[in-house]
C-alpha cells in the first residue's frame, strides 16, 4: 500500500478524533459514494467546459455530507478549478442586510484554494499568475503589458461592478509594476471584501463600488471569470451548514435567503451564469419541511422536488438538483475502517493495531447497541474506533477483546437540538449559547402546553419564537 506522509496522517487523525471531516488525505480513507463520485465529476467537467452547475446535498447528521463536499473540493482542484468554501451560521448568510452576507464572502474569499495552494489564502497567488500571464503574452506578441491587461479585463465590465473590479485589477498590477506595496494591499482587501467605507475605497483605490451585503452573488460570477482568464477552469462555491438558513426564526429573513437560493438556482440551470458550480450541504427537514424548509417558498418547491418516474422505478436520479447521499452498507463501513487502521500504521500492514476479526467484532458491537444508525450516521462509530485505535497505540499491552465489549457508541442527533425530560431543567454544557438555547426550548416548552397551542410544531419550533407560530394558536 501507499506510504502516508506524516502530516497527512496526523491531520486525518486529529480531524476524526473530533467528528470533522480532513482537509488533506481524503484519498486514504474514502470508500462507497461511487455513482455520487461520478455524477459530480460529470458535473465538475461542464464547469471546466464553461457552463455551471448547483446541487443541494441532503443527508442526516453524520451522515457524511461534509466528508463528500470535501471530495469534490479535492476532484475539482485536481481539474484546475479554484475552490472557495464556508460554513453558514448566525453570522454568515446568503443574504442579509446587516453584514451577515458580506461576512460570507470574506469567509470565502480567505478560503480560496487552488492545487498549489490546497490549505486556502489562494487571493494573491489567483492574481499574481493573472499578471504573470499577461506579461508573459506581451512578451510573445511584443505588445504592452498594460493593453493586454485592459483588453483581458475588458469582458468584466459587461458584469455587475465588473467594471470597477477591472480598474482595481489594474491598480494591482500598477503596484506590482512600482513596488507600491500598500496599493497592491489596498487591491488586495478590495477583493476580499475587508472594506466597508464607499469614502475608504474611493481614496485608496479610485473607485466608487464595492461589494456589500446585496451583491455578493454578483462578485461571485465576476471572481469565476477572472480566475478563467487567470488560467483556471472556473470556480467552485461549496457551502455548508445551510441548515442554519432552515434555523432562522426570523420569517422575512429566511424568505429573502430563500429567494437568493432560486436567484443562483436559476441562473445555474438556465445557463446564465458561466465557469461557476454550487455546492450546497444541508439535512432532510431544511429541504423538505413544508413550513420552514426550502418546500416552503414554492418557487424552490416545485424545482427541487424528486424525479417521480426514479421513485416509481425506484432508483436515484444523480442529475437532479437534489443530491440524496446513499447509506453506507456494512461492508463499505467495514472498508472504512480497514482504511482508518491503515491511517494508524502509516500504510505499513505489519503494524496494524488490530486484526480483522476485531474490526468485525466491532462493527457486531455497534449494530447491537445502535442497530442501523451506526452505518446510516457514521460519525460517532468512526469516532469511537478511532479513540479505540488511539489507547492500543499508546498501550500496546493492552487487549483489544477487553476494550471493544466496553466501547460506548451514542447515536447521532442534531447538535442544535436539547432534549429536557420530566420538566428537569438541563444540565449546563460549559457552551453559553448551548445552555441558554436549552433553558429556551425548556420554558417555550411549558408555555406551549399551558396555552394550547398547536402541538404539530412541536416545543422545539416554540423555542424558534418565529412569527409564523401565531397560525398555529388556539384558545
Amino acid at each position: 500500500m501507499a506510504k502516508i506522509r506524516p502530516r497527512e496522517r496526523a491531520a486525518i487523525i486529529q480531524s476524526l478524533r473530533a467528528g470533522v471531516t480532513p482537509r488533506v488525505g481524503l484519498e486514504h480513507i474514502q470508500v462507497g459514494r461511487v455513482n455520487e463520485v461520478k455524477a459530480m465529476i460529470e458535473e465538475l467537467e461542464r464547469v471546466c467546459q464553461g457552463g455551471s452547475t448547483f446541487k443541494i446535498v441532503i443527508g442526516d447528521f453524520g451522515a457524511g455530507k461534509s466528508f463528500f463536499l470535501q471530495l469534490v473540493r479535492y476532484l475539482a482542484l485536481e481539474k484546475g478549478l479554484v475552490v472557495v468554501n464556508a460554513d453558514l451560521g448566525p453570522d454568515r448568510r446568503l443574504q442579509s442586510s446587516t453584514g451577515q452576507a458580506l461576512s460570507l464572502y470574506q469567509e470565502l474569499m480567505r478560503n480560496m484554494s487552488t492545487r498549489a495552494h490546497p490549505e486556502g489564502n489562494a487571493m494573491i497567488p489567483v492574481v499574481e499568475k493573472f499578471i504573470t500571464t499577461q506579461m508573459a503574452e506581451a512578451e510573445q506578441s511584443g505588445g504592452d503589458v498594460k493593453a493586454i491587461i485592459k483588453q483581458k479585463l475588458h469582458s468584466l465590465s459587461e458584469l455587475v461592478d465588473g467594471y470597477d473590479f477591472a480598474e482595481v485589477i489594474a491598480k494591482y498590477y500598477q503596484g506590482y509594476e512600482e513596488g507600491n506595496d500598500d496599493l497592491k494591499q489596498a487591491a488586495v482587501r478590495y477583493l476580499r471584501g475587508e472594506y466597508t467605507s464607499k469614502t475608504a475605497v474611493k481614496a485608496d483605490l479610485g473607485v466608487r463600488n464595492m461589494v456589500n451585503d446585496r451583491s455578493v452573488y454578483d462578485y461571485l460570477k465576476i471572481m469565476a471569470r477572472f480566475v478563467c482568464q487567470a488560467g483556471y477552469k472556473g470556480l467552485l462555491v461549496n457551502l455548508d451548514e445551510v441548515v442554519n438558513l432552515y434555523k432562522l426564526a426570523n420569517t422575512r429573513a429566511r424568505t429573502s435567503n430563500y429567494e437568493q437560493v432560486l436567484r443562483i438556482l436559476n441562473d445555474c440551470l438556465q445557463g446564465s451564469a458561466e465557469h461557476i458550480g454550487f455546492m450546497l450541504g444541508g439535512t432532510t427537514d431544511f429541504l423538505t419541511d413544508t413550513r420552514k424548509g426550502l418546500y416552503s417558498y414554492e418557487a424552490l418547491r416545485s424545482r427541487l422536488a424528486e424525479n417521480t418516474f426514479a421513485q416509481i422505478a425506484n432508483v436515484v436520479d444523480y442529475h437532479g438538483p437534489v443530491l440524496k447521499l446513499e447509506n453506507l452498507s456494512p461492508e463499505e463501513l467495514f472498508v472504512l475502517l480497514c482504511n482508518i487502521r491503515n491511517v494508524f500504521a502509516n500504510g505499513d500492514s505489519s503494524k496494524y493495531l488490530l486484526p480483522d476479526e476485531a474490526l468485525a467484532a466491532f462493527l457486531r458491537h455497534c449494530s447491537q447497541n445502535i442497530g442501523e444508525a451506526y452505518f446510516r450516521t457514521p460519525r460517532n462509530t468512526i469516532k469511537a474506533f478511532v479513540d479505540l485505535l488511539s489507547v492500543l497505540e499508546q498501550n500496546p499491552e493492552i487487549k483489544w477483546q477487553s476494550l471493544i465489549e466496553n466501547v460506548q457508541v451514542a447515536m447521532e442527533t442534531d447538535p442544535s437540538l436539547v432534549t429536557v425530560r420530566n420538566n428537569e431543567p438541563p444540565r449546563p454544557t460549559g457552551n453559553v449559547r448551548d445552555d441558554t438555547d436549552a433553558l429556551l426550548e425548556q420554558r417555550s416548552a411549558g408555555l406551549g402546553h399551558s396555552s394550547g397551542f398547536g402541538s404539530s410544531s412541536g416545543a422545539g419550533a416554540g423555542a424558534d419564537d418565529d412569527d409564523d407560530e401565531l397560525v398555529k394558536f388556539q384558545l
